[in-house]
């Protein structure tokens, strides 16, 4: 494996207006500086690219735009080239909103073009590493729908009294990739994965005034100055969930950052003294694009001040939904706000070792969530654009993607096929339980 990277800020001038709450929010300072963190891997015959926005999201047109003019300076295929963005709502306004089309930033826009293109012509020097991978759970998370008895969600960052009775689903899992050096031993790159909207630095005045990359920003910080390491974060299924200290300041984003980044770097450890577990041995390289079909939900449907003009006159959308994965790692990028419980549907059902969700990645469309959600309301449910068999057809699509990319890296005829490791001993705990013949 060899992987190159870049880093670009891409931060905003003051007095830019910032996405995510309202009309009228106009930065008026900036608490620290927004980036583009890309990440090129080439195992010899795959090459992919990874590129990591701190932006609340993009339009489905930018993206495919900007995607195919990436991949043909590096000389792959499309679908080898996968964005996603942290979610931030201190950052600027980059995609467009149904009731306020002219708020979208195409000045800000177009010098984004410019930057990463010129970031990808210049990508390099490639450094030979090994990859490595992590789980754990971090506690920093939790879901900010309540529902009552009678199944009607209430959205607690509006009542926060209700905050107490949370119950719903939040997924807790801090994935980390990490590649070392193969001379130096030294980590060199690290990619963080967790769930939540970077909303922990949103207080209100001046707080929610601030550029920032808010806890995203905090992680790659911390990280890197403790290993050395440049570091991406990639937001998973936060559609629904929201830090623990949401809306506090600055002093919340950064200690929710300082808190999963000890998270990642003891992840970092454990893997490093357990490579038997945790190496990513023969890390082949795959990507795939995989499209689903679903009906616009009527109360949306031809509306202007619900659907962004490309959707208009349409009874149905076409969807883009992504795979990349890292030897038996995948990341699935997803079409918008796919919420916590559809990204741990795809997780469960991934036959890959570990999956983990890149938001934002191919469209920005809003929120995406399980059936129920359009009976219960609230939010999520009420933002929801297509029908109520739309999630479970987006978690369909994604794992028979997943199983189809799986087949091509490890070949169910192969004489030890993956995952059917039946001779895997029941407790796997002890250092050297793994078979050899074992991914």
């Amino acid at each position: 494996m060899k992987i190159a990277w870049f880093k670009e800020n891409i931060s905003p001038e003051i007095g830019a207006y910032l996405a995510g709450y309202g009309l009228d929010f106009k930065s008026e300072a900036k608490l620290d500086d927004l980036y583009a963190a890309g990440l090129c891997l080439d195992d010899g015959k795959t090459k992919v690219l990874m590129i990591s926005f701190d932006l609340l999201g993009l339009d489905e047109w930018y993206i495919k735009d900007l995607r195919l003019k990436c991949a043909e300076i590096l000389g792959v295929p499309e679908s080898a080239v996968m964005f996603s963005c942290t979610h931030t709502h201190t950052g600027p306004e980059s995609r467009t909103l149904a009731a306020a089309p002219a708020q979208l930033d195409k000045e800000y826009l177009a010098k984004l073009e410019q930057i990463v293109l010129q970031a990808v012509r210049n990508i390099g020097p490639f450094r030979e590493c090994a990859a490595s991978f992590y789980s754990g759970l971090c506690d920093e998370n939790r879901n900010r729908r309540y529902s009552s008895g009678d199944n009607h969600a209430s959205f607690t960052p509006h009542r926060r009294e209700f905050v107490e009775l949370r119950k719903g689903f939040a997924d807790k899992e801090l994935g980390v990739v990490w590649f070392t050096d193969t001379e130096t031993k030294q980590p060199i790159y690290v990619i963080g994965n967790y769930a939540a909207h970077p909303l922990a630095g949103h207080s209100p005045g001046i707080g929610g005034r601030r550029i920032s990359a808010d806890f995203p920003g905090a992680f790659r910080d911390y990280v890197t100055s403790n290993t050395g390491a440049e570091t991406m974060f990639v937001s998973g299924a936060a559609g629904d969930l929201v830090p623990i200290e949401d809306e506090l300041g600055d002093e919340a984003a950064r200690g929710m950052g300082i808190r999963l980044g000890k998270e990642a770097i003891g992840g970092m450890v454990e893997s490093a003294r357990n490579p038997a577990r945790y190496a990513l041995k023969e890390a082949q390289l795959g990507h795939s694009v995989s499209t689903f079909t679903v009906p616009l939900r009527k109360t949306y449907c031809n509306i202007p001040k619900k659907l962004p003009a490309p959707y208009l006159g349409k009874e149905e959308v076409t969807l883009e939904l992504q795979a990349i994965s890292i030897g038996d790692v995948a990341f699935v990028g997803v079409p918008g706000e796919l919420c916590a419980e559809l990204g741990q549907e795809i997780k469960w059902h991934s036959p890959f070792r570990r999956t983990f969700i890149a938001y934002c990645a191919t469209a920005y469309f809003s929120y995406m969530g399980p059936a129920n959600f359009l009976v219960a309301g609230g939010y999520e449910g009420n933002s929801q654009r297509f029908g109520a068999r739309g999630g479970l057809k987006l978690v369909n699509t994604a794992v028979d993607m997943l199983f189809d990319l799986h087949e091509q890296i490890f070949p169910s005829d192969a004489e030890n096929p993956y995952p059917d490791n039946v001779v895997t001993p029941l407790v796997t705990i002890l250092p050297n339980s793994f078979p050899k013949t074992q991914n």
